[in-house]
C-alpha cells in the first residue's frame, strides 16, 4: 500500500500528523487537573476517576484492533472519517452525561472513535521511506511528550475558567478541525486499498506469528506501560497526597515534557550513530536505574516533588530513547499490513498501560514503591527480550 509522497506535500502531511499525535493524548492527559472537581461532580472518588482513564485505555485498544486491519481492506481514509465522527459524538454524551456509568459509556465511545488516530502510525508506513520513517516517528514521540505536559496545563487553565466541561469542547474542535484536514490532505492523497479476503483474525494470526514482532512490540509496550502508569496515577500523588493545586501539578508537568525533548534530542543522535538494539538497550537501562533510584528516593525520604519526579524523568528519557526504534522495527516487518501491524502495536501498548495502572492505582499508599518496583521489573523483561531478539537476526 505504500507509496512516495512528493516534497511538497511533506510538510502539510507532518502537520497533519502531529495534530493526529496531539488528539492520541489530548482526551486522557486535558482532564487529569479536573480529576477532584469530576469526583466532586459525579459523587465518587478521584481514585475511581483515575481509573476510568484506564478504562478508556482498554476501550481505545479495542478499537484500534479492529481499525488496523479494517484499513487494509477499505482504505485508510474511511476508517479516520468515520472514527473522528464517533469521538466527537462521544465527547459530546460525556457532556449531557448524568452519572457516572453514563460518563463512563460516553468516555468508552469516546475511546472508540480515538482508536482511529492509530493511523498515523500506518501512514507513516505508507508515505514515507527508510530511516525517514524512524526519524519521523521519533518526532512524533518526541512531539507527544510535549503534548502530554502541556495538555494538563491547558486543562487546569480551562478548569479554572469554565469547568471540566470545556475540555471535551475542545476536543470536539480540534477534532472538527482534523476531520476537515483529512477530507482535503488525503483527496486522492492515500494510496488505494487493496482487495484482500485475508479475515482479521488471520492477520493477526500472521503478525503475532512472527517472534521478532512480539518482541519488539513487547519493548514498545513495556516503555509505555511505565510512562502511562505515572500519568495516570500523578493526580493521585500530587494532588490527593501532596496537595498540589490543579495549577502547580499541571506544572509540575511541564519537567515532564522537558524529558520528552531531551528523549528526543538523545534519540537522534543515538539513531545516527549506533544500531538499534544498542540504542533500545540504553533507554531501557535508563528506565531500569529510574526504578532503582524511586525505590531509593521512596524509603530514604518518603513521598514528595522531588523523589518522584527525579526518577521519573529518568524513565521519560529512557521511554523516548527506546519506543519509535521499537516500534519501527516491529512495522517494519509487515510494510503490506500496516493498518494491522500498527493496530497490534498499539493495542499491545495500551491494554498493558491500562492493566499496569490499574493495579498501581491500587496501592493507593504507596504509589512511589508500586511504580519503582513497576519500573524495575518491567525494564528487565525487556532487556531480555532486546538480547534475544539481537542473538537471533530475523530472517525475511
Amino acid at each position: 500500500m505504500s507509496r512516495a509522497i512528493t516534497h511538497a506535500e511533506k510538510p502539510f502531511m507532518v502537520a497533519w500528523l502531529m495534530i493526529m499525535t496531539l488528539l492520541g493524548v489530548f482526551p486522557l492527559d486535558v482532564l487529569l487537573p479536573s480529576f477532584p472537581a469530576l469526583a466532586e461532580h459525579f459523587s465518587t472518588s478521584t481514585t475511581h476517576i483515575a481509573q476510568s482513564v484506564s478504562l478508556f485505555a482498554i476501550g481505545f485498544s479495542c478499537s484500534m484492533l479492529l481499525i488496523g486491519p479494517l484499513s487494509d481492506r477499505l482504505g485508510r481514509k474511511k476508517l479516520l472519517l468515520a472514527s473522528m465522527v464517533v469521538a466527537i459524538m462521544g465527547a459530546a454524551g460525556c457532556l449531557v452525561a448524568q452519572n457516572t456509568p453514563q460518563f463512563l459509556f460516553f468516555r468508552v465511545i469516546q475511546a472508540v472513535g480515538c482508536g482511529g488516530f492509530i493511523l498515523s502510525q500506518a501512514l507513516v508506513q505508507d508515505l514515507f521511506s527508510g530511516r525517514e520513517q524512524e526519524r519521523l516517528r521519533i518526532a512524533m514521540v518526541t512531539a507527544g511528550g510535549i503534548f502530554i505536559s502541556i495538555s494538563p496545563l491547558l486543562g487546569a487553565w480551562l478548569q479554572l475558567h469554565w469547568g471540566w466541561q470545556s475540555s471535551f469542547y475542545v476536543f470536539m474542535a480540534l477534532c472538527a478541525t482534523t476531520l476537515i484536514m483529512a477530507h482535503r490532505l488525503l483527496h486522492g492523497g492515500l494510496p488505494q486499498a487493496v482487495p484482500s479476503q485475508q479475515h482479521i483474525f488471520k492477520a493477526y494470526a500472521k503478525v503475532f506469528g512472527n517472534g521478532h514482532f512480539v518482541s519488539y512490540a513487547t519493548i514498545s509496550a513495556i516503555t509505555f506501560a511505565c510512562h502511562f502508569s505515572f500519568i495516570v496515577v500523578s493526580p493521585l500523588i500530587f494532588m490527593d497526597h501532596l496537595k498540589l493545586s490543579p495549577h502547580e501539578y499541571s506544572l509540575t508537568l511541564l519537567l515532564y515534557g522537558a524529558a520528552y525533548v531531551l528523549g528526543g534530542v538523545c534519540a537522534g543522535f543515538l539513531h545516527k550513530r549506533i544500531p538499534a538494539p544498542t540504542q533500545m538497550a540504553i533507554g531501557l537501562k535508563l528506565i531500569t536505574l529510574s526504578g532503582v533510584v524511586m525505590l531509593l528516593l521512596a524509603y530514604q525520604f518518603g513521598l514528595s516533588t522531588l523523589t518522584v519526579l527525579v526518577p521519573m524523568l529518568l524513565c521519560t528519557a529512557g521511554t523516548t530513547i527506546t519506543r519509535p526504534i521499537s516500534n519501527s522495527k516491529a512495522m517494519s516487518l509487515f510494510p503490506d499490513n500496516a493498518g494491522t501491524a500498527a493496530s497490534a502495536v498499539a493495542a499491545m501498548l495500551f491494554i498493558a498501560g491500562g492493566l499496569i495502572s490499574a493495579l498501581i492505582s491500587t496501592f493507593t499508599h504507596h504509589l512511589s514503591t508500586a511504580l519503582g518496583l513497576c519500573f524495575l521489573i518491567l525494564s528487565i523483561a525487556a532487556l531480555a527480550l532486546n538480547t534475544w531478539a539481537r542473538r537471533h537476526p530475523h530472517v525475511p
